[in-house]
């Protein structure tokens, strides 16, 4: 017989794919360059003969797969045209590795550390993939073609007895420090938190080269650490000159033949219900009774789309922004002031420009007719949900019958909303007070009474019957061209995974449809309420779930449990309910849909900045709860485990919101590890369990305000 080759043994063909991948990533860190054997075989550290000629049998190997080109004779580089690569976009953890985001793949790609070349966050990037060991499907970033950002936010440290230094900026932002030349620094000290533009980035070199463009102040400083927010997430401070002015020649008058085009609805009782501090006013409602006994309903917006047009200045700066953010000092508004503040806003005593829904309803909440269009509205009074609140709970005060109408015509609504399949997530958020310096003084949480519920409701109302007036007709789709603000079904391996983990608490979910998945949660939900593990199942429930966001396609709102369903009640603050204005008034006109494509590229867009703007308004909550737990350094807490992971796991303080870690490597008094299956890190020698959900006793170690970061520690009791 005859002696198989020990070449093509699959012991040794496994020997042959591990050195072809270190080769393989040692060529693509400067995948410009032409390499040599002998210059790979040092690169990765294979020297002796033995290893050299294994060196060789890999190369072999990787130009029959086209991972590499041999240029000449001995000379190799990098193929960026091979087989196998994707685009996407690259998302790093804190570890340093990556994930890249490919469309239309179920799965991201898991790049390590030293496979990320010189990959920021956000970039688009060419990956090739490849199956490491027979384990996960894993890639190489072969090139950056497209950088999301060139400025960082970072703190400058001087090298000593030199003339240069480095920004060392969040990990998660960028992976390397950005090396700043003497002529680059720009009058900024050592220590002094800045804002960085990477200007250069050669090939094979571990730093980048960049310019200090703006100085922001010493890390920690309340105002310094906003503006790094600011700056972190590219938010504008200000309008650009030439937008203020524009906005400030806009025609604010109010009558004459734009009367006419207009159904004039001022002599009707109407009112506002806003947050007490709220200084724009996007909606108001008004409620009068008919002569059959009907109610008649109207959801006024501010019609935006009057003043803001497509094509000016005005219309590309709102577009560019997409949609206000509410840090916690501070809002970064949409618009400028004299629109979102004043022209558009709903303020009482004020005849205003409003796009309306107008709804027929019986004192059973069902809508007999509807109108929508342009008109002309006057708010009466304008009320707090404080005040709105008082009235329902008291019966007494100003507009209490009108109100106390809407209340029972919303609750109906939202009874019949939860039926109907609605997923009723209710979680406070935190709100902080602030002394005049902008410094917390004390945490509360926002919570959702009948007073928000009136209002939710019928803004919710205005945005189906929207959607339906355009995308159907006799209860056919019309394939007409929308904005949608879309929810799809949740990922069924999560469901299943949360169905199992909760049945260990002794919780039942069915899962055979969606109807049966939505009941079910909204059961979970309400028995868990109380309970120690309320914390924990509501978090994985929602974790469970997909995110909103915006599509041409009209696939439906899970959460809500609407088959069609878009923003249209806040053209103030967001730029989706300004395109749907438009839209609107396009098909009512009797226009033809206009280009899909066109729309889909503005939904991906509003999208990314409705993103963008929660994880800054995320931080800066985190900058105000850290600052908060100042003064409480060194005290004990009674707190819930919010999350768990192999290095570590949080903890949240529920008085305050404050989330703080701990350490597995503080934990002395065993061996911990990461159980990611039941959400829990156990002792190996005492089996000493901390679990998600877990209520435990800290002590507030360490605050770091420039991080926005707090360690805890876990106390004996």
């Amino acid at each position: 017989m005859a002696k198989k080759s020990k070449f093509i043994s699959s012991k040794n063909n496994n020997k042959l794919q591990e050195i072809g991948s270190l080769i393989f990533n040692f060529m693509n860190k400067n995948s410009a360059k032409i390499y040599n054997y002998k210059q790979i075989s040092d690169g990765i550290d294979y020297k002796n003969p033995r290893q050299r000629e294994q060196v060789i049998q890999s190369l072999h190997k990787l130009l029959s797969e086209k991972r590499i080109k041999e240029t000449e004779k001995g000379k190799y580089i990098i193929n960026l045209n091979i087989e196998g690569t994707l685009t996407g976009t690259i998302d790093f953890n804190q570890a340093g590795n990556a994930y890249v985001r490919v469309d239309d793949m179920k799965d991201d790609v898991f790049i390590h550390s030293k496979n990320v070349k010189d990959a920021l966050q956000g970039d688009k990037v060419l990956i090739v993939t490849y199956n490491f060991k027979g384990k996960k499907m894993e890639g190489s970033v072969l090139e950056v073609l497209e950088r999301k950002r060139d400025e960082f936010v970072g703190v400058l440290q001087m090298i000593k007895e030199k003339d240069f230094g480095f920004v060392v900026c969040d990990k998660k932002s960028i992976n390397t420090d950005i090396f700043i030349p003497r002529d680059n620094i720009g009058g900024a000290k050592d220590g002094e938190k800045v804002v960085v533009k990477m200007t250069e980035w050669k090939g094979g070199e571990k730093n980048p080269t960049g310019e200090i463009i703006k100085v922001l102040g010493m890390p920690g400083n309340h105002e310094t650490e906003i503006h790094s927010i600011l700056a972190e997430y590219g938010l504008p401070y200000s309008f650009p000159e030439e937008v203020e002015n524009e906005a400030n020649k806009i025609d604010k008058t109010i009558g004459g033949a734009e009367l006419e085009k207009r159904r004039d609805m001022r002599n009707i009782c109407t009112f506002t219900i806003d947050p007490k501090d709220a200084k724009d006013f996007d909606d108001s409602m008004s409620i009068q009774k008919l002569d059959n006994g009907n109610w008649e309903i109207g959801v006024h917006i501010a019609d935006v789309s009057h003043y803001v047009v497509p094509g000016t200045l005005l219309d590309d700066e709102a577009y560019e922004r997409g949609t206000s953010v509410y840090l916690v000092d501070r809002v970064v508004p949409m618009l400028p002031e004299i629109l979102s503040n004043e022209v558009c806003s709903l303020r009482p005593n004020e005849d205003k420009y409003t796009f309306s829904a107008v709804f027929e309803m019986n004192e059973n909440s069902e809508v007999l007719n509807e109108w929508l269009g342009r008109t002309i509205t006057h708010s009466d009074r304008r009320f707090s949900y404080e005040e709105a609140q008082e009235r329902i709970e008291t019966k007494e005060g100003d507009l209490t019958e009108e109100i106390l109408v809407l209340d029972r015509l919303a609750k109906i609504l939202r009874k019949r909303r939860i039926e109907d399949g609605a997923i009723t997530f209710d979680r406070s958020e935190v709100r902080f007070n602030l002394d005049e310096n902008s410094q917390p003084i004390g945490v509360y949480f926002k919570v959702s009474k009948d007073s928000n519920h009136l209002i939710e409701e019928f803004a919710l109302l205005a945005n189906k019957k929207v959607s339906e007036f355009v995308s159907l007709k006799n209860g056919k789709p019309t394939e007409k061209t929308f904005i949608y603000r879309i929810h799809d079904d949740p990922d069924p391996a999560k469901l299943e995974a949360l169905r199992d983990f909760v049945g260990t608490f002794g919780y039942k979910m069915d899962l055979a449809n969606t109807k049966k998945v939505a009941q079910s949660l909204n059961k979970l939900l309400g028995d868990v309420k109380g309970k120690g593990e309320e914390n924990m199942i509501e978090t994985l429930a929602m974790r469970s779930m997909s995110k909103a966001i915006y599509s041409t396609d009209p696939i439906g709102h899970y959460g809500l449990g609407f088959d069609y369903y878009s923003h249209f009640t806040s053209p103030i603050r967001r730029y989706p309910d300004l395109i749907a204005h438009r839209l609107l008034q396009h098909y009512l006109d009797g226009g033809k849909s206009p280009n899909k494509e066109e729309y889909e590229i503005k939904c991906k867009h509003c999208s990314a900045r409705e993103r963008l703007a929660a994880d800054a308004e995320r931080d800066s909550i985190k900058f105000m709860q850290v600052k908060f737990m100042e003064k409480h350094l060194g005290e004990d807490f009674t707190g819930v485990i919010s999350g768990v992971a192999d290095f570590g796991f949080w903890v949240q303080i529920p008085e305050n919101g404050a989330e703080g870690l701990i350490k597995l490597r503080d934990l002395m008094d065993d061996s911990y590890s990461y159980d990611q299956k039941n959400h829990l890190v156990q002792g190996s020698r005492t089996g000493n369990q901390y679990q998600l959900g877990d209520k435990v006793t800290i002590k507030v170690m360490k605050v770091n305000l420039v991080q926005k970061q707090l360690d805890f520690k876990i106390i004996n009791s």
